[in-house]
C-alpha cells in the first residue's frame, strides 16, 4: 500500500507540473496601435473595384519593374539581387537569426551526454582527514552517461522561442525591406541615366542648330550685313550648349557608377550604352486601399519586433520563480585496474534540481522593466513606421498627380519656344531682328524641352517611390498577385 501511495502522488505532482508546463507569464499580445488610419488615400481616386492586400509582407512582389518595359532595367535588376553586398549582409543576419532560433528550441529537448576521464592523481601528504593507507599517487578510471530536462513550467524557454521566431521572422522582412529598397534604388538610378540620355540628345540637337546659326552668322558678318555683336552671341550661345553638354555627361557618369556599385560589379569595367527611348510610364490605379501598407516588409518587422517585446516580459517575468529541471546519471568507476564495466563499480544517480534565487538587488525587477520599456518602444516604432509610410504614399501620389499637369504645361511651353525660335531665325535670315533674338528664342526652346524632359524624369521616379511606399506594388480583385497595374 505505501507503495502505491507513492506512485500515486508522484503520479499526481507529475499532472501538476504538465498542466504548469502550458503556463505562459507574457502578457496577451495586442497589435501595437497604429491610431485612426484612413481606408483610401487623400491622393487616391475612388477605391471601388480593389481588394484589401493580405496582411503577410510574404507574399511574393514579384519583378513590379518590368511595368517600365525596358529589358536593360531587368537584367541590371537581376544582378543587383545575385551580386549586391547589401543584400548579402541581410541574407547572412538571417541565417544568424535562424541558427539563433534553432538554438533557443534546443531548450526544449532533454539534453544527454557521456564522459570518459582516465586521470592520474597525486594528494597532498598533509590532506585534512586523510587517512594512513590512503597511496600518495593513484589512478582513476570513470566513464558515465548523463540527461537533464529543463520543465518549462512557467513559460520562460516558450517565451524564448516564441521571442526568436519573431526576430527571425523580422530578419526575413528585413531581407525583403532591404531588396525593395535597392531595388527602387536601381530603378530611380537608371531613370535618371536615361533621363540624361534624352537630354543629351536635346542638347546635342542644340549644338548642331547653333553651330549652323554660328557659321551663317559669320557668312554674314564677312559679307556686311551683321555685326561682330551678333556673332560674339552666336560664339557665346554655342559654348554655353557646350558646357550644358559637359556637365550632363560628368552627371551620368556618376550616375553610371552608382548603378555599378549597386549590381556589384566595377565601375571601372562597367557602362551602359546610351539610349533615348522613353521608358513607360505605369498608369496608377484610379483608387489604392490603405491597407496595402500591410505588406511593407519594414512595417511587418517593427510588427514581429513588437511581438518578440511582448514574449521578452513573459521571459523576464519566469525569472521570479524556480527553476526545476530533471537529472539522471549512470556510470562506472574504477581505481585503474581490473574490469571497468563490473557491477561494483557502477554508479548512478537520479533526482530533481530545484533553483529559486531569493535575493538579488532588484536585479529582476530592473529587468522586468527594461522588458515592459523595449515593448513600448517598439510599439511606437511600428505607429511611427506607418504613419510614415502614408506620408511617403501620399507625398508620392501628389506629385504623380502635379507632375502629370505639369508635365503638359511644359511639353505645351516647350512646343510655344520651338515655334517662337523658328519664327525668330527665319526674321533673322530674312533681316528683320538682329540675332540677340535669335538666340533668347533659341535658349529658351532649349531650356524648355530640358525642363520637359526632367518633369518626366521625376514622374517616372515617382511612380518607382509610390511602389516601394506601398510594399511593391498592389493587385485588383481580378488579380491573385501583387503587381503593378499598366492600365
Amino acid at each position: 500500500m505505501p507503495r502505491k501511495h507513492d506512485l500515486a502522488i508522484r503520479g499526481g505532482a507529475l499532472v501538476f507540473f504538465m498542466a504548469l508546463g502550458g503556463c505562459s507569464l507574457a502578457p496577451d499580445y495586442v497589435k501595437p496601435n497604429a491610431g485612426a488610419l484612413p481606408e483610401a488615400f487623400k491622393g487616391a481616386a475612388n477605391p471601388e473595384g480593389w481588394t484589401q492586400a493580405d496582411p503577410k509582407d510574404a507574399v511574393a512582389r514579384g519583378p513590379w519593374w518590368k511595368v517600365y518595359g525596358d529589358p536593360t532595367l531587368d537584367g541590371l535588376e537581376s544582378k543587383l539581387d545575385a551580386n549586391n553586398p547589401d543584400i548579402g549582409v541581410a541574407l547572412a543576419r538571417l541565417d544568424a537569426s535562424r541558427a539563433y532560433l534553432q538554438e533557443l528550441g534546443a531548450q526544449q529537448s532533454p539534453h544527454a551526454s557521456i564522459d570518459a576521464s582516465p586521470t592520474n592523481a597525486r594528494q597532498s601528504d598533509n590532506r585534512p582527514l586523510r587517512g594512513s593507507n590512503q597511496p600518495n599517487e593513484y589512478d582513476t578510471r570513470t566513464v558515465a552517461f548523463s540527461a537533464s530536462y529543463e520543465l518549462d513550467l512557467w513559460g520562460r524557454i516558450r517565451n524564448e522561442v516564441a521571442e526568436g521566431k519573431a526576430r527571425s521572422v523580422a530578419a526575413e522582412a528585413d531581407l525583403a525591406s532591404a531588396r525593395l529598397s535597392l531595388q527602387g534604388r536601381l530603378a530611380d538610378l537608371y531613370i535618371a541615366l536615361r533621363g540624361d540620355d534624352v537630354e543629351l540628345r536635346i542638347v546635342q540637337d542644340s549644338l548642331a542648330a547653333f553651330g549652323k546659326g554660328q557659321s551663317i552668322t559669320q557668312k554674314r558678318m564677312d559679307g556686311g550685313i551683321s555685326s561682330g555683336l551678333d556673332l560674339a552671341r552666336a560664339n557665346a550661345q554655342y559654348a554655353d550648349a557646350q558646357a550644358q553638354e559637359t556637365e550632363l555627361r560628368v552627371q551620368r557618369a556618376l550616375t553610371e557608377h552608382a548603378i555599378a556599385a549597386l549590381v556589384g560589379e566595377s565601375p571601372s569595367t562597367f557602362f551602359l550604352p546610351a539610349q533615348t527611348t522613353a521608358l513607360t510610364l505605369p498608369r496608377i490605379p484610379l483608387g489604392v486601399p490603405s491597407t496595402l501598407l500591410e505588406r511593407r516588409p519594414d512595417i511587418a518587422a517593427a510588427e514581429r519586433r513588437a511581438f518578440a517585446a511582448n514574449a521578452g516580459i513573459g521571459v523576464a517575468r519566469a525569472a521570479f520563480y524556480p527553476t526545476i529541471s530533471l537529472g539522471a546519471a549512470l556510470g562506472w568507476q574504477d581505481v585503474g585496474h581490473g574490469n571497468l564495466l563490473a557491477a561494483s563499480n557502477q554508479f548512478w544517480s537520479l533526482g530533481p534540481l530545484v533553483s529559486l534565487n531569493l535575493l538579488d538587488g532588484g536585479a529582476r525587477r530592473g529587468r522586468e522593466a527594461e522588458a515592459k520599456a523595449e515593448f513600448v518602444a517598439a510599439s511606437a516604432q511600428y505607429r511611427g513606421l506607418v504613419l510614415h509610410a502614408f506620408q511617403q504614399v501620399e507625398d508620392n501620389l501628389s506629385l504623380l498627380q502635379e507632375l502629370g499637369r505639369e508635365g503638359q504645361q511644359e511639353t505645351a511651353a516647350a512646343d510655344a519656344a520651338k515655334q517662337s525660335e523658328t519664327l525668330a531665325t527665319n526674321r533673322y535670315n530674312e533681316g528683320v531682328v538682329s540675332y540677340l533674338e535669335v538666340v533668347t528664342a533659341q535658349t529658351a526652346a532649349l531650356k524648355a524641352e530640358r525642363t520637359a524632359e526632367l518633369v518626366r524624369t521625376r514622374q517616372l521616379q515617382a511612380s518607382v517611390d509610390l511602389i516601394r511606399a506601398l510594399g511593391g506594388g498592389w493587385h485588383t480583385a481580378a488579380q491573385d498577385q501583387p503587381q503593378v497595374s499598366s492600365r
